[in-house]
């Protein structure tokens, strides 16, 4: 990941932050559904169930 790596060896990957932190704006509800299955870390998951209510409040 990008994690303990300078700017200049980081590749850009649209899917993560500088940090190397998952983005989970543009994951569809079914992609979200399953990184909620798959991880593990409580902070994650109130993260993953934030953004599937807002894709909720959206299509609404």
């Amino acid at each position: 990941m990008a994690v303990g790596q300078n700017q200049r060896n980081r590749k850009n990957d649209p899917m993560l932050t500088k940090t190397g932190k998952a983005r989970l704006g543009p994951l569809n509800v079914t992609q979200l559904n399953k990184l909620l299955e798959t991880s593990t870390k409580p902070k994650d998951k109130d993260k993953i169930l934030r953004a599937l209510s807002k894709h909720a409040i959206a299509a609404a």
